[in-house]
């Protein structure tokens, strides 16, 4: 990982570096170089993204959000420098529309969301997002509130986990490790990521794990997304966003597996098509996009940014710019 120009405020362990930034910038420039121009980082992560755009937009005014509050004592210590334009706030970025309104700001002119578990959330041994490190099995992005990963594998019938195993991890072998971890359980409880990668070592057969990556990829996603009710929160959250965005306005999304970008890519192509009636000669009032898309399909990062950073390597990202006010119901 190499090293930010802010990262002096930044602890030792959770430098990054943050991904697809000169594309990011770019793509917002023409919507942040307006008068007054506010931004929502709505995954402020440790603030790399926003420092860079706060840096390069001297009348921005930043409202970053995040759930994770050493993510945003972090990110406060990095952005002192701007501190008179950032407001921050601890919530999930589905808490987009209610913060904005505590803050009396009724439409903004950028919207960011870099999804997924941050930098300091994978490096923070303690808190158990990675399997390659032993830890007590947690993986809540806010610490303070909600069920854990053991809370989950211990208390969820076998026909539950095996569908969020299918579901949110798209886990070919989601039966089989459901009914390991009943197996286990019964003997004693699920506590830390090491025991649960020995058991997916396992459940997964040897030759899935030759061709398949490591077999505890695709189930800690699962439980990832499960304790952090990471997709609902997105369903939730990017609707309220785009319709935070004033015309002229920017959204963009970096996405790091199929089930974001998928809700992202159904989200954005829905407010850029017309829903006057297919046939009609003409578009009716009211009834044309909202939004146009300014990507084709999901960009990726290139070689040379993997080569840098290896946690651009599965990024997808999709951008959009509201054109037309917000079409009646």
């Amino acid at each position: 990982m190499g090293q930010h120009p802010d990262d002096g405020a930044v602890p030792a362990g959770a430098r990054h570096v943050p991904v697809a930034l000169p594309r990011v910038a770019e793509l917002l420039a023409p919507a942040l170089s307006v008068d007054g121009a506010v931004l929502v980082d709505a995954t402020l992560g440790l603030g790399g993204h926003a420092a860079a755009l706060l840096a390069r937009h001297p009348g921005l005014t930043l409202v970053g959000l995040d759930r994770d509050p050493d993510a945003l004592e972090i990110a406060r210590r990095r952005l002192a420098a701007h501190a008179e334009r950032v407001h921050l706030v601890h919530t999930v970025y589905d808490g987009i529309g209610e913060a904005l309104a505590g803050l009396g700001i009724p439409r903004v002119h950028g919207v960011l969301f870099d999804l997924g578990v941050s930098s300091l959330q994978l490096d923070a041994e303690a808190r158990g997002f990675s399997y390659s490190r032993d830890a007590d099995l947690d993986m809540r992005m806010d610490p303070t509130t909600g069920p854990t990963a053991a809370d989950v594998l211990n208390t969820y019938p076998v026909p539950a986990l095996a569908r969020l195993l299918r579901e949110y991890g798209e886990e070919r072998f989601a039966s089989r490790i459901a009914a390991a971890v009943a197996r286990r359980r019964e003997q004693a409880p699920l506590r830390r990521s090491a025991e649960l990668v020995e058991l997916l070592y396992e459940a997964v057969p040897a030759a899935s794990r030759r061709t398949g990556g490591h077999p505890a990829k695709r189930t800690f996603q699962a439980l990832r997304i499960e304790v952090n009710g990471e997709l609902d929160a997105l369903r939730a959250a990017l609707p309220a966003a785009l319709d935070a965005l004033a015309v002229g306005g920017r959204i963009v999304v970096l996405s790091y597996q199929s089930l974001e970008d998928r809700i992202v890519k159904r989200e954005l192509a829905a407010r850029a098509a017309s829903t006057t009636p297919v046939g009609l000669p003409v578009e009716l009032p009211g009834h044309g996009p909202e939004f146009t898309l300014l990507v084709r399909g999901a960009e990726q990062a290139d070689e040379d940014e993997i080569a840098a950073n290896p946690r651009a390597a599965p990024v997808r990202l999709r951008a959009a710019e509201r054109i037309a006010e917000r079409r009646q119901p």
